[in-house]
């Protein structure tokens, strides 16, 4: 459940859209709404990718560290 949060949370903080994140890593809007509302999970390459874009670590990004 973390991660759906943080995820959402990091994209706004950035100002960005559903359709703007999904275009800088290579993935549909659909997608990052599916991701931030649980209904699916992104491949690790897509999480590798969110991770190096926000500066934060998958640990993070997952809800594993604070």
């Amino acid at each position: 459940m973390k991660f759906q949060k943080r995820l959402k949370e990091l994209r706004i903080s950035r100002n960005l859209s559903q359709k703007a994140l999904g275009k800088i890593i290579g993935t549909t809007y659909s997608a990052i709404c599916y991701w931030e509302n649980g209904v699916n999970e992104p491949k690790i390459s897509y999480v590798i990718a969110l991770c190096k874009y926000f500066g934060v670590t998958a640990d993070y990004l997952l809800g594993l560290t604070d």
